[in-house]
């Protein structure tokens, strides 16, 4: 059976930096922070104080109310940049609906549900558990949520693999397609898990920057003095369609999806394996599925968090596939813009990377100003560059040894 080629005709986002696709692009080419001090909650107490924070978008223009107060924030978040996402290809699921599936990623899913249950529970018992909790909890609702207001009936799963979730979820979308098992599938990742007790999590697990006073400037990656990562929320959805589904129905093609690999550490619950090897293993293996060599990627949207281990190890990672090419290649990691959307990031790290490919330019790792000798690739420092890309592969790595990686080009 011959595959199908692969092709994305619609993006939706809502993440700290803008409510939609078009906001988002115009505060990537500023190069500003949009990392901001958390508000929702008390956290003076906490050794991190600052996130990137979806703010200023009303659900209601979405869903009623009571859907609103029901829902765990990250289905409306990835409800909301579905809505985007779907407009904007233009695709009638009603009239194809057994051949469109959904899924999306999370790496935490409804914590800030079970974390508000919880202490409903202990405060007042258990008759004041809502009915709603364990379907507005768990990860697969987001996929089930979507499928429901969209009537999309094809193929329906979400992916959890901590911070590769999101790349997990949209490989899985582009096998299905490409293996002729869907014509099209809603894909990418959503995460709300900055909560009380998520925010305590990851700062028990010494993970984040702790510099609250340069908040804009604690997201550093590759950076010799970075401190950590830094926490930030919201969705990315793609529209994922078989080639000839999307030209028979007219579709404007965004980008062709082309190679997604995969890979297991079998290390450690949160290091990531001694020279990047694991990541390493799912970029050869995007690439021999892309079928191209090192020198035909333009540019690498890094995982690139800002802590000491992972921007080391993928550097080593890069260098280890790419051989020669690694000095030359273009990287760069948004996340010292966005901050970490965890199981959402490499969503909106595709949507950035395929708006670089369609402007030609190469958004910065902002806040870069002291190299580290470990760390000596190009990582498009502190302003965007103007370069023809044709072809680009984004990284993701998660706690647990998970690796994923995707090629998205140019679509000819």
């Amino acid at each position: 059976m011959s595959t199908k080629r692969v092709v994305i005709t619609g993006m939706g986002t809502l993440n700290p930096s803008g409510n939609s696709v078009e906001e988002f692009w115009t505060s990537l080419k500023s190069g500003k922070s949009n990392i901001s001090l958390i508000d929702e909650f008390d956290v003076s107490r906490y050794s991190t104080r600052f996130a990137g924070l979806i703010k200023n978008y009303d659900f209601e223009q979405i869903l009623d109310k009571k859907e609103c107060r029901r829902l765990s924030k990250f289905i409306l978040f990835g409800y909301a940049a579905t809505v985007e996402a779907i407009k904007q290809s233009g695709l009638n699921i009603e009239e194809h609906a057994e051949d469109i599936g959904v899924e999306i990623g999370s790496g935490i899913g409804g914590i800030d549900v079970l974390e508000k249950m919880t202490i409903a529970l202990h405060e007042r018992g258990p008759s004041k558990v809502s009915p709603f909790t364990v379907p507005m909890m768990i990860i697969d609702m987001i996929s089930g949520f979507i499928s429901i207001k969209t009537g999309a009936k094809g193929p329906n799963a979400s992916s959890v693999s901590a911070c590769a979730s999101g790349c997990h979820a949209m490989g899985n979308a582009f096998q299905m397609i490409k293996n002729g098992k869907a014509k099209a599938m809603i894909t990418g990742g959503s995460e709300s898990a900055i909560t009380p007790i998520g925010l305590a999590s990851f700062c028990a697990a010494k993970s984040l920057s702790q510099d609250n006073d340069n908040y804009q400037t604690a997201s550093k990656p590759f950076d010799l003095n970075r401190t950590g990562f830094v926490m930030g929320e919201g969705a990315g959805i793609l529209v994922f369609e078989e080639l000839e589904f999307a030209q028979k129905r007219g579709a404007t093609i965004l980008a062709e999806v082309t190679g997604f690999g995969s890979s297991g550490d079998a290390y450690h619950i949160t290091a990531p394996a001694p020279e990047g090897e694991g990541g390493a293993r799912a970029m050869k293996i995007a690439l021999e599925d892309a079928s191209i060599e090192p020198r035909n990627i333009d540019y690498i949207n890094a995982h690139g968090t800002s802590t000491k281990m992972n921007d080391m190890n993928e550097t080593a990672a890069i260098k280890s596939t790419f051989k020669d090419h690694a000095h030359d290649v273009a990287i760069s990691s948004t996340k010292s813009i966005t901050g970490h959307l965890l199981g959402a990031a490499a969503a909106i790290e595709a949507i950035a990377s395929i708006l670089m490919i369609q402007n030609n330019i190469i958004i910065p790792t902002i806040n870069y100003n002291t190299p580290d000798p470990d760390c000596d690739l190009n990582y498009t420092p502190n302003k965007t560059v103007e370069k023809e890309i044709n072809t680009i592969m984004s990284n993701s790595f998660g706690f647990g040894g998970h690796n994923a990686v995707i090629i998205i080009k140019q679509y000819a």
